[in-house]
């Protein structure tokens, strides 16, 4: 069976340094990832993610 991304539930985590990314909710997050709390379709999260991180540069290079 294929599954395709409208399929899965994602959420928005993002790392120490403040960098999102989306991720599919069955699976462990990375070591250094947290979740951010939006759940939803992967393209909600991309949505969400394009809405909310608006400086691209890690935090270590904003400080």
């Amino acid at each position: 069976m294929n599954d395709t991304s409208a399929d899965i539930a994602y959420q928005v985590v993002l790392n120490d340094e403040e960098q999102h990314s989306g991720w599919p909710v069955d699976r462990p997050l990375p070591a250094g990832w947290r979740a951010e709390g939006t759940v939803g379709t992967r393209q909600a999260c991309l949505d969400h993610i394009e809405a909310v991180w608006t400086d691209l540069r890690p935090l270590s290079a904003r400080a």
